[in-house]
Protein backbone atom coordinates (compact mmCIF):
# COMPACT_ATOMS: atom_id res chain seq x y z
CA UNK A 1 0.00 0.00 0.00
CA UNK A 2 1.33 3.43 -0.95
CA UNK A 3 1.53 6.08 1.77
CA UNK A 4 -0.71 9.08 1.12
CA UNK A 5 0.13 12.63 2.14
CA UNK A 6 -3.02 14.71 2.73
CA UNK A 7 -2.19 18.37 2.14
CA UNK A 8 -3.75 21.80 1.70
CA UNK A 9 -2.70 23.21 -1.67
CA UNK A 10 -2.36 26.98 -2.01
CA UNK A 11 -0.98 29.50 -4.45
CA UNK A 12 1.73 32.09 -3.80
CA UNK A 13 2.65 34.14 -6.84
CA UNK A 14 2.02 31.82 -9.78
CA UNK A 15 3.31 28.68 -8.02
CA UNK A 16 1.50 26.01 -6.04
CA UNK A 17 2.63 24.93 -2.59
CA UNK A 18 1.22 22.56 0.01
CA UNK A 19 1.26 22.08 3.77
CA UNK A 20 0.43 18.77 5.46
CA UNK A 21 -3.11 18.73 6.89
CA UNK A 22 -2.05 17.91 10.49
CA UNK A 23 -0.57 21.43 10.80
CA UNK A 24 -3.68 23.24 9.45
CA UNK A 25 -6.21 24.54 11.97
CA UNK A 26 -8.36 26.58 9.59
CA UNK A 27 -8.50 28.72 6.47
CA UNK A 28 -9.77 32.24 7.07
CA UNK A 29 -10.49 35.38 5.08
CA UNK A 30 -7.84 38.07 5.40
CA UNK A 31 -9.37 40.38 7.97
CA UNK A 32 -8.66 41.72 11.40
CA UNK A 33 -4.88 41.92 10.97
CA UNK A 34 -3.42 44.51 13.34
CA UNK A 35 -0.04 45.88 12.22
CA UNK A 36 2.67 45.93 14.90
CA UNK A 37 5.69 48.21 14.42
CA UNK A 38 9.25 46.90 14.32
CA UNK A 39 8.37 43.32 13.36
CA UNK A 40 10.37 41.55 10.63
CA UNK A 41 9.36 42.52 7.07
CA UNK A 42 7.55 39.20 6.50
CA UNK A 43 5.19 39.65 9.50
CA UNK A 44 2.11 41.72 8.63
CA UNK A 45 0.95 41.92 12.25
CA UNK A 46 -1.21 39.86 14.55
CA UNK A 47 -4.77 38.59 14.27
CA UNK A 48 -7.22 37.05 16.68
CA UNK A 49 -8.28 33.60 15.55
CA UNK A 50 -10.53 31.48 17.75
CA UNK A 51 -9.72 33.63 20.76
CA UNK A 52 -5.95 33.41 20.33
CA UNK A 53 -3.62 36.19 19.15
CA UNK A 54 -1.30 34.86 16.48
CA UNK A 55 1.35 36.39 14.20
CA UNK A 56 0.43 36.72 10.53
CA UNK A 57 3.24 35.87 8.10
CA UNK A 58 3.27 36.87 4.42
CA UNK A 59 4.42 33.82 2.39
CA UNK A 60 4.93 35.94 -0.71
CA UNK A 61 7.35 38.14 1.24
CA UNK A 62 9.26 35.07 2.48
CA UNK A 63 9.38 33.23 -0.83
CA UNK A 64 9.63 36.09 -3.34
CA UNK A 65 10.69 39.17 -1.31
CA UNK A 66 7.57 41.10 -2.27
CA UNK A 67 4.38 41.82 -0.37
CA UNK A 68 1.24 39.85 -1.16
CA UNK A 69 -1.27 41.85 -3.17
CA UNK A 70 -4.59 41.22 -1.45
CA UNK A 71 -7.47 40.04 -3.67
CA UNK A 72 -10.85 38.37 -3.11
CA UNK A 73 -9.16 34.96 -3.16
CA UNK A 74 -6.44 35.84 -0.61
CA UNK A 75 -6.60 33.77 2.55
CA UNK A 76 -4.92 33.19 5.91
CA UNK A 77 -4.06 29.57 6.54
CA UNK A 78 -3.87 29.13 10.30
CA UNK A 79 -1.17 26.66 11.33
CA UNK A 80 -0.28 25.01 14.62
CA UNK A 81 3.20 23.75 15.42
CA UNK A 82 4.52 22.62 18.80
CA UNK A 83 6.26 25.97 19.15
CA UNK A 84 3.78 28.45 17.76
CA UNK A 85 0.39 29.02 16.17
CA UNK A 86 0.59 31.42 13.24
CA UNK A 87 -1.22 32.36 10.05
CA UNK A 88 0.28 32.48 6.58
CA UNK A 89 -1.05 34.81 3.91
CA UNK A 90 -1.49 33.19 0.51
CA UNK A 91 -2.96 34.31 -2.82
CA UNK A 92 -5.45 31.47 -2.84
CA UNK A 93 -6.22 28.34 -0.81
CA UNK A 94 -7.05 25.94 -3.61
CA UNK A 95 -7.89 22.45 -2.39
CA UNK A 96 -7.24 19.53 -0.09
CA UNK A 97 -5.37 16.86 -1.98
CA UNK A 98 -4.09 13.34 -1.42
CA UNK A 99 -0.56 12.99 -2.78
CA UNK A 100 0.73 9.42 -3.10
CA UNK A 101 4.24 9.12 -1.66
CA UNK A 102 5.57 7.76 -4.96
CA UNK A 103 4.57 11.07 -6.64
CA UNK A 104 6.87 12.99 -4.26
CA UNK A 105 10.42 13.78 -5.31
CA UNK A 106 13.13 15.32 -3.17
CA UNK A 107 14.15 18.73 -4.49
CA UNK A 108 17.84 19.35 -5.06
CA UNK A 109 17.48 22.55 -3.02
CA UNK A 110 16.65 20.69 0.20
CA UNK A 111 20.27 20.88 1.37
CA UNK A 112 20.35 24.64 0.74
CA UNK A 113 19.93 26.21 4.18
CA UNK A 114 17.58 28.99 3.10
CA UNK A 115 15.09 26.56 1.55
CA UNK A 116 15.37 23.56 3.87
CA UNK A 117 11.63 23.92 4.58
CA UNK A 118 10.88 22.56 1.07
CA UNK A 119 10.46 18.85 1.81
CA UNK A 120 9.40 17.54 -1.58
CA UNK A 121 7.86 18.29 -4.95
CA UNK A 122 4.74 16.49 -6.12
CA UNK A 123 4.41 15.96 -9.86
CA UNK A 124 0.69 15.56 -10.55
CA UNK A 125 -0.74 15.73 -14.07
CA UNK A 126 1.49 18.57 -15.31
CA UNK A 127 1.30 20.34 -11.92
CA UNK A 128 4.33 20.82 -9.70
CA UNK A 129 3.39 21.35 -6.06
CA UNK A 130 6.14 22.12 -3.55
CA UNK A 131 5.59 20.78 -0.04
CA UNK A 132 6.52 23.02 2.88
CA UNK A 133 7.32 21.86 6.40
CA UNK A 134 5.94 24.57 8.76
CA UNK A 135 8.30 23.53 11.58
CA UNK A 136 11.39 24.05 9.43
CA UNK A 137 9.92 27.24 7.98
CA UNK A 138 9.40 28.76 11.43
CA UNK A 139 12.93 27.80 12.49
CA UNK A 140 14.43 29.36 9.34
CA UNK A 141 12.81 32.78 9.77
CA UNK A 142 14.98 35.47 11.26
CA UNK A 143 13.39 37.12 14.29
CA UNK A 144 10.72 34.47 14.77
CA UNK A 145 12.17 33.33 18.11
CA UNK A 146 11.51 36.79 19.60
CA UNK A 147 7.96 36.69 18.25
CA UNK A 148 7.43 33.21 19.75
CA UNK A 149 8.73 34.43 23.11
CA UNK A 150 6.50 37.52 22.97
CA UNK A 151 3.42 35.44 22.07
CA UNK A 152 4.14 33.07 25.00
CA UNK A 153 4.32 36.00 27.44
CA UNK A 154 1.00 37.29 26.08
CA UNK A 155 -0.64 33.90 26.62
CA UNK A 156 0.61 33.64 30.20
CA UNK A 157 -0.55 37.17 31.11
CA UNK A 158 -3.95 36.80 29.45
Amino acid sequence: MTAINKVVVFRVGKEEYAIPIPFVISIEKMEGITPIPHLPHYVNGIAEVRGELIPVVDYESILYSRALQETETSRMIVLQTEELSFAVLVNEAKEILDIPADNLKQPGLIAYQKTNYFTGVANLDSRLITLIDPLKLVESLEGIREIKDYMKTQQTTA
